[in-house]
């Protein structure tokens, strides 16, 4: 009981630390996102990265065994002598508690307090502005059109559906070099770490509704690999993103796609567009259906067979665990200040529009 109560105290002061993390983002920027975690990420990412499988994969594994036997051994204390019924299932609760504190206190350490650093509009100087639904679609129309032009230059495999360069082991390697050429442009984006790893168990992964996940106990980013060939290039770069300290959902997306439209090979370049397509639409079809319908002809057929292919897809895999799993995520999004829960993936599209408005009128 001692040491839960340690662990205990050490996780108020972590949820103290968080919560008054936010209320200084310069601070966390200076002291933590650009000081501290650099550090501890690569640190993390040296001790993980000679394993050629994921880390986090195995821990998931271990920690679902350990549960099992912590209800295993509560019941078995339940059902002990009246005289030591109490002290022994106290004593499982314990246990289990000064796990979650750990984990907490090391979750907020290593990577939470990321959530609180100033947003990377801030950072890399994009504002954002009012836009119409004129300029919605034509930001739509705009990466239709790359979307459409850039099908053309990857391969397809037997059912028409596009296909990375290489194997995917070899495509999460060539994942950094987007970031290579980003990083030229975001400094904020350089540094090295370890390459994204693919998750052995991604078709049981598949049915939580989860593409990707970065575990900050190891630094590891990883990919599901069951997913359609056009989504992995740039479910990868969203994971290298939380890698590189930006844990919102939208800043994530949005450096995913600047990573994947920097990088040197066609399949990444072409997944990012259909990233920023699939999220652009979705926004003009919810302001506009007859606007979004017009361009939503305008897809060549391999662009609208790869996206109808991602969305067979994950409704395939559609059920309670997945159910769950969404919910799962949206409170802890909202837990970590992502008001918009699992919504905010999509937020990506005011970056966007920020970055094409600029654009079009030089950047004024």
């Amino acid at each position: 009981m001692r040491s839960c109560a340690i662990w205990f105290s050490l996780s108020v002061l972590s949820l103290g630390l968080q919560h008054l993390s936010a209320a200084s983002p310069g601070t966390v920027e200076v002291f933590y996102s650009r000081g501290a975690f650099p550090i501890i990420a690569r640190g993390l990412c040296l001790i993980s990265s000679p394993f050629p499988f994921s880390i986090a994969e195995l821990t998931v594994g271990v920690s679902a065994l350990f549960l099992i036997s912590w209800i295993a051994g509560t019941i078995r204390a339940v059902r002990q002598a009246p005289g030591t019924r109490r002290r022994a299932v106290l004593h499982q609760v314990a246990v289990i508690l000064s796990f979650l504190f750990t984990a907490y206190s090391g979750f907020v350490v290593l990577w939470g307090l990321n959530y609180n650093r100033q947003p990377f509009s801030h950072i890399v100087g994009l504002a954002s502005r009012p836009a119409s639904v004129d300029d919605l679609a034509a930001l739509c129309d705009n990466l239709c059109r790359r979307a459409n032009y850039l099908r053309l230059h990857v391969s397809e495999d037997s059912v028409g559906a596009m296909r990375l360069n290489d194997s995917i082991p070899v495509a999460l390697r060539r994942a950094s070099l987007g970031y290579d050429e980003t990083s030229s442009i975001y400094p904020v984006l350089g540094g090295q770490y370890s390459a994204p790893k693919a998750v052995f168990s991604s078709d049981l992964w598949s049915y939580t509704g989860i593409g990707g996940m970065y575990w900050p106990f190891t630094g590891e980013a990883n990919v599901n690999i069951a997913v359609p060939a056009s989504s992995i290039p740039a479910t990868a770069c969203h994971e290298m993103a939380h890698q590189r300290g930006f844990a919102r959902e939208d800043e994530a997306n949005y450096i995913a796609y600047v990573a994947c439209r920097l990088h040197p090979d066609a399949d990444f370049q072409y997944s990012g567009a259909l990233l920023g397509l699939n999220n652009a639409m979705a926004e003009l079809r919810r302001r506009n259906p007859g606007r979004y319908a017009v361009i939503r002809g305008q897809y060549s057929e391999g662009v609208a067979r790869d996206l109808a292919l991602v969305d067979s897809f994950w409704r395939a895999h559609e059920g309670p665990v997945e159910r769950f799993s969404d919910e799962v995520n949206d409170r802890y999004l909202k837990a970590n200040g992502q008001s918009d829960g699992v919504l905010s993936y999509g937020r990506m599209v005011d970056l966007l529009l920020a970055e094409y408005l600029s654009a079009r009128t030089g950047g004024s």
